[in-house]
């Protein structure tokens, strides 16, 4: 498990755009079960939408994007680990990307990723996000790891 000061030593998002509250369980190489608890107090709802508050899609694949990004890391080897604040993950592309059911303020959005494919510096991810155990978001990533 990891809290959210610990998420800040692995990669260099910080409010208001950094999206993952903890991480609950991670499978090195496999998966990674993080969630975020969406408040009525985040910037976002000022415009998105007054009078009707709807959590961003955008904000939930970015949120799936940074886990897996954390997947990464806490993936590579221990010696590879040691260099992760000189590196940041990209993303390559988002496909099949698909929004089920709305997220609101109030929500626990929970975020699981697993790998699909990873080679070299490239990673493969099939993400989803689920709201009490309703899937409201999914896509498939492709992300590399770069120097900063």
């Amino acid at each position: 498990m990891l809290d959210v000061n610990e998420i800040q030593k692995i990669i260099p998002h910080r409010f208001p755009f950094l999206l993952l509250d903890r991480v609950i369980e991670i499978k090195g190489g496999e998966s990674i079960h993080a969630y975020k608890n969406v408040s009525i107090s985040e910037h976002v709802f000022q415009g998105h939408f007054p009078g009707h508050p709807i959590y961003p899609g955008v904000m939930i694949v970015e949120g799936l994007a940074q886990a897996g990004g954390v997947l990464a890391f806490k993936s590579m080897s221990e010696e590879d680990q040691k260099e992760t604040e000189n590196k940041v993950v990209y993303f390559m592309s988002i496909d099949k990307c698909k929004f089920r059911a709305p997220v609101t303020p109030g929500d626990k959005l929970e975020y699981k990723v697993s790998v699909i494919k990873h080679r070299g510096n490239i990673w493969i991810l099939k993400g989803e996000a689920f709201v009490d155990g309703v899937l409201t978001t999914e896509a498939e990533l492709k992300a590399m790891i770069v120097d900063k």
